[in-house]
């Protein structure tokens, strides 16, 4: 079976970007560390978090913002306290392409968030509701129905690693698997954030910096997502990704989310 029928989408594998920009672990995960509140802003712009970027970095910093919803502040937390997990796991070596770890970072990111986290669909108590996408005009977009004990997402999973693992480099690898969790929706709910950090965790592993979508574009990332789940096809977003690369550190906020 090809490595495009087995995952469910296909892309241009000449759109990959022959060459990337490679450093050692330590240098990629001390600018993580260093961006995370950028990236962590990113990353709830595109959930619709109210959060402004010095309300993130208020927060991260201990301090609790007055004003805002409870369920909104949680979900700004998870965001950080995922990406802490995922830069040890790279910073000790740990880092693998495994169920266990890609559950473990959901259940955080969607922790009071999903109807159920920190299992695949179907693995909990909920054995028969499977979520779908909104694709606003274009209707929406349904996954692999929810089992009881998620055995086919469980096959599906691991036949899916094991195809990118010996099939795409480093690179590839990271952009596949996240249309990969994106598309599949292994969970209830958090499949794109998971899948991202999943994504960043790969280019980590090999040196390369992580990819934060900027709070600026994130209608473009709806709207190359909805192509995606439309026609299967996985090139623009890839592409799209690849041009989010950036390895000089962001420090300001976007002017348009100054007050």
């Amino acid at each position: 079976m090809s490595i495009f029928k087995l995952l469910g989408f296909y892309w241009d594998r000449n759109a990959i970007p022959s060459t990337i920009p490679r450093h050692s672990v330590e240098r990629v995960c001390f600018r993580f560390h260093r961006m995370l509140p950028q990236f962590v802003w990113d990353a709830g712009v595109l959930e619709g978090n109210p959060f402004t970027f010095p309300e993130v970095k208020t927060l991260l910093d201990g301090v609790t913002v007055g004003g805002r919803k409870i369920s909104d502040q949680e979900q700004i937390l998870g965001l950080a306290e995922s990406s802490k997990l995922l830069q040890e796991k790279v910073k000790t070596g740990n880092f693998v392409i495994s169920k266990d770890l890609f559950v473990a970072l959901q259940g955080i990111i969607a922790r009071n968030e999903a109807l159920e986290w920190g299992v695949f669909r179907g693995e909990g108590k909920e054995k028969n509701f499977t979520p779908d996408v909104a694709l606003g005009e274009f209707g929406r977009y349904s996954p692999l129905p929810t089992i009881p004990g998620a055995s086919e997402l469980t096959r599906l999973f691991h036949e899916g690693v094991a195809a990118l693992e010996k099939e795409c480099p480093p690179f590839e690898r990271a952009m596949a698997f996240f249309l990969f969790g994106a598309l599949q929706q292994f969970f209830f709910d958090g499949n794109k954030r998971a899948s991202r950090l999943m994504m960043n965790g790969i280019l980590m592993s090999h040196g390369m910096d992580a990819i934060s979508v900027p709070a600026a574009r994130a209608q473009e990332f709806n709207e190359k997502m909805v192509h995606f789940y439309r026609t299967k096809d996985g090139t623009e977003i890839i592409v799209f990704l690849d041009s989010c690369r950036d390895d000089a550190p962001r420090h300001e906020e976007p002017a348009l989310h100054r007050p």
